[in-house]
């Protein structure tokens, strides 16, 4: 198959380097597919960047290993200035015993709790347990604060249909995919756009080419049900003369970006995703996810997103 010359306008800022074992250039996720080297292992211009963004699993296991390294750290400098300069320690237990003691006073410090069990005595070891309430009034206060981030960052939650199918559309075809709002809140003026992006040969040179497909309807005034989003398959749709051969053998991808505005937050949200040429079925149909409860109130069924059935496709 022939390929149309490279225009720059159809970039979308992920280069012309070719696809090579059949890489996704955009993450199911929306994430790039890009691996970043040169960069300094700590990156103090990306550490808040990383905080709010990293999984919550990885995060509260940060917060969690801090807290627990802060308190030994303290409790060793407790047991090197001697166990005696802290009151309320009971003579005889074991080194164990009083790390333990030393542990869960620095805990009670930290935290500005102190139960008053145990005490520091001294000039020296008063000055470290008040060194530790400082650290501790700043560690709270920072983790408070990337918390509050973590929750008021505007995101959109889409849900998207695991396949992108070749369906009947009208008397002719059409490229299909399915999404829907997974969270409770309201999207308005949503807009989306799909870019087909494969390998191509120009002027001898294998590069990546992106190329917009023209939707039935990239904007709506509101989702609160399933959208079904629809390039037809016409005579100008460059998927006119492309088979699932070719989709494979080029490396196809279909990218899908989607823009709304998050009436909770009162911002613009952004959601990306992507299907690769295996995630591709022709000749097949979405099954409704909409119904109706016994008051004639719309019923959508998140689990039905990805439901399909075989169906034959109009001749030619």
């Amino acid at each position: 198959m022939s390929s149309k010359k490279y225009k720059i306008q159809d970039d979308l800022g992920l280069g012309l380097q070719p696809v090579v074992k059949n890489q996704r250039v955009i993450n199911r996720d929306g994430s790039s597919n890009i691996r970043r080297t040169g960069t300094p292992f700590f990156r103090t211009a990306d550490t808040y960047n990383a905080l709010i963004t990293m999984s919550w699993s990885a995060f509260n296991l940060l917060v969690f290993s801090a807290y627990l390294l802060i308190n030994v750290l303290f409790a060793l400098v407790y047991l090197a200035l001697g166990i005696e300069n802290l009151d309320g320690i009971r003579p005889g237990h074991s080194a164990f015993m009083h790390f333990m003691d030393a542990f869960f006073f620095s805990a009670q410090t930290i935290s500005t709790v102190g139960y008053g069990h145990i005490s520091p005595a001294g000039i020296t070891t008063s000055f470290v347990a008040a060194l530790e309430c400082l650290i501790g009034l700043l560690s709270f206060a920072l983790a408070t604060g990337l918390l509050y981030g973590r929750f008021s960052r505007p995101s959109a939650k889409i849900r998207y249909s695991k396949n992108i199918i070749v369906a009947p559309y009208w008397d002719i075809t059409g490229l299909m995919f399915r999404l829907a709002n997974y969270r409770s809140n309201q999207l308005i003026e949503l807009e989306v756009s799909i870019m087909l992006t494969y390998n191509a040969t120009v002027d001898g040179k294998v590069i990546r080419q992106f190329v917009p497909l023209e939707l039935e309807r990239n904007r709506i005034s509101l989702l609160t049900l399933s959208w079904t989003v629809v390039h037809p398959i016409t005579e100008d749709s460059p998927l006119k003369t492309m088979g699932p051969d070719f989709l494979k053998t080029s490396k196809a991808e279909f990218i899908v970006m989607l823009k709304a505005f998050d009436d909770s937050f009162s911002q613009t949200v952004h959601s990306r995703t992507s299907y690769k040429d295996e995630e591709l079925v022709w000749g097949a149909q979405f099954i409704s996810a909409i119904s109706l409860d016994e008051m004639g109130v719309n019923v959508l069924d998140l689990t039905k997103i990805d439901a399909l059935q075989k169906v034959s496709l109009p001749a030619g």
